[in-house]
């Protein structure tokens, strides 16, 4: 982990989990990287608490030009509305659960809302990588109420909609670049070891890869064109994490192609 990296993460533990560390003394370049990051990951207001909390930081050498230009921006908020699967019979048993636990005599709406955190960020992962404010929405949900969730029912959820692995790696993140214990993740049973250089590898990402790329196009004369380089990241991806959902990863991988080749105009 590079200094922008670790000014990064400092950033976002305080941001979110108010954990004060101090930062190290950069550069304009760098902090202006790092800045591109911020914008990346969609944690504007994440890194700006973080700021804030750094004001008597001597070391947060941070430009005025460059938190200024960050709290112009105009953060959109995330529509909030339930997340779904890519797999019919997966998406059926998601519904069913969220439909249902509100009426059962036991129900836990708590452990309900970390599923569905849970889920949005399998979502994420899936479509464009790793979303380190889906990550940490996790982080400070468990922080601030995972005293009260049932985690015997959680275990229970992710068993039957086949994402127990993708949701161990997604607190194992939480645990090998946050900072977390493994006693404040229960629904992680071991530490997946890739956690930590698959989140690196996100950073390193310098575009948003975003829904309006294509990945086929029909020319005028009627010829087919695909966007390689789209598909091919793709399918690294559903490579990438096969493993840790098999299911909803070929699923989703399937469901991108065919809306690929819908959209080609006829």
């Amino acid at each position: 982990m590079d200094i922008i990296q670790r000014n990064f993460f400092r950033l976002l533990r305080s941001g979110v989990l108010n954990e004060y560390e101090s930062l190290e003394p950069m550069s304009t370049f760098k902090w202006n990287r790092l800045f591109q990051i911020v914008k990346v990951q969609g944690v504007e207001d994440i890194a700006l608490k973080g700021i804030k909390n750094h004001t008597y930081d001597e070391n947060a050498n941070i430009p005025k030009t460059l938190v200024d230009s960050l709290m112009e921006e105009e953060i959109e908020d995330t529509p909030t509305t339930l997340p779904q699967m890519c797999n019919s019979v997966l998406r059926k048993r998601l519904k069913k659960i969220q439909t249902e636990e509100r009426h059962h005599i036991d129900a836990s709406m708590i452990t309900l809302d970390l599923l569905n955190i849970i889920v949005k960020n399998t979502e994420s992962i899936l479509n464009s990588g790793i979303s380190l404010k889906y990550i940490t929405e996790i982080g400070s949900f468990l922080r601030t109420k995972g005293d009260k969730v049932d985690f015997v029912k959680l275990d229970n959820w992710l068993s039957s909609l086949h994402i127990q692995r993708m949701a161990q790696l997604e607190g194992s993140i939480l645990i090998s670049v946050f900072g977390f214990d493994e006693e404040e993740i229960p629904f992680v049973k071991k530490v997946e070891k890739s956690a930590y250089p698959l989140t690196i590898q996100t950073l390193a990402r310098t575009e948003k890869e975003t829904a309006k790329e294509w990945h086929f196009r029909q020319s005028d004369i009627g010829f087919v064109h695909n966007n390689s380089k789209v598909l091919r990241r793709n399918i690294r991806r559903s490579i990438r994490y096969v493993d840790y959902a098999p299911i909803e990863t070929i699923s989703n991988l399937l469901h991108n192609f065919a809306k690929s080749l819908s959209e080609i105009e006829e």
